[in-house]
């Protein structure tokens, strides 16, 4: 039992060292990574936002549409 624990342990070592440059790299690369995640957000943010802005114009549109078509009644109704 003791001697497989060993070999264990020996054998995390060994991958430890063949991953140690795969592991630096992924270090110095991760400060990339996150500021692509939070441009990303950004951009889905602002994408939001503008879909949110849209909506309202469409709203805004819709009751400018309706006063009119009720301004445009009320006159030839006279």
């Amino acid at each position: 039992m003791f001697q497989h624990t060993t070999m264990t342990a020996d054998a995390h070592r060994g991958a430890a060292s063949e991953t140690s440059p795969s592991r630096s790299l992924h270090m110095q690369l991760m400060p990339e990574a996150l500021a692509r995640v939070h441009m990303q957000e950004r951009l889905q943010e602002a994408e939001h936002e503008r879909l949110v802005r849209a909506a309202f114009l469409v709203r805004r549109a819709e009751r400018a549409t309706l006063r009119a078509r009720r301004a445009l009644a009320s006159v030839v109704m006279q």
